[in-house]
């Protein structure tokens, strides 16, 4: 999830073509997962570590405020990775915990729909050659240098970056 945000639009460099054979892809994958994390959830060992809003411990308040207002809608395999985030949170550094609370805010905004694509371009990334993976990366730098202006005609026109706001 580190990097989910990034590489969402990272991932809007990917042709049509295989943003739609890696959905097809995930969606397998994702069903299987989701299979299992469902079978797991009826263990009671695996619901002890699931916790309701109330349950959590002030410590993990703070840093999953942002999520405090949805958290007893969350699946509970979602529930255990912002665990697993709180849980490591005082391990990091300062950067990195402000770089996790920057993420969770913009996460806790999405939409489920956004959310959901968010993953699927994550899974697409991750799943490229590492020759993909830097030009998309490189890519990625030229955008973050430009103007304003210019990243507005982008938005508007797909152009060099591949950016296409109907794949969205």
């Amino acid at each position: 999830m580190n990097k989910l945000i990034l590489l969402m639009l990272l991932i809007t460099g990917l042709q049509a073509s295989t943003l739609t054979q890696a959905a097809e892809k995930t969606q397998i994958a994702m069903g299987d997962i989701g299979s299992i994390k469902s079978s797991l959830s009826d263990d009671s060992s695996a619901t002890a570590t699931v916790q309701t809003w109330s349950q959590l411990s002030d410590s993990q308040h703070k840093v999953l405020a942002p999520l405090g207002s949805e958290w007893d809608t969350l699946r509970p395999w979602q529930r255990e990775k912002m665990l697993d985030i709180a849980n490591d949170y005082p391990k990091m550094d300062a950067q990195k915990q402000q770089r996790v609370q920057k993420r969770l805010n913009s996460w806790s905004r999405m939409t489920p729909y956004e959310r959901e694509n968010a993953r699927k371009r994550y899974q697409e990334f991750s799943a490229l050659s590492p020759e993909k993976k830097d030009d998309i990366r490189k890519k990625w730098a030229e955008y973050q240098k430009m103007p304003e202006v210019e990243r507005a005609k982008l938005h508007k026109e797909p152009g060099d970056l591949g950016y296409d706001p109907d794949l969205e």
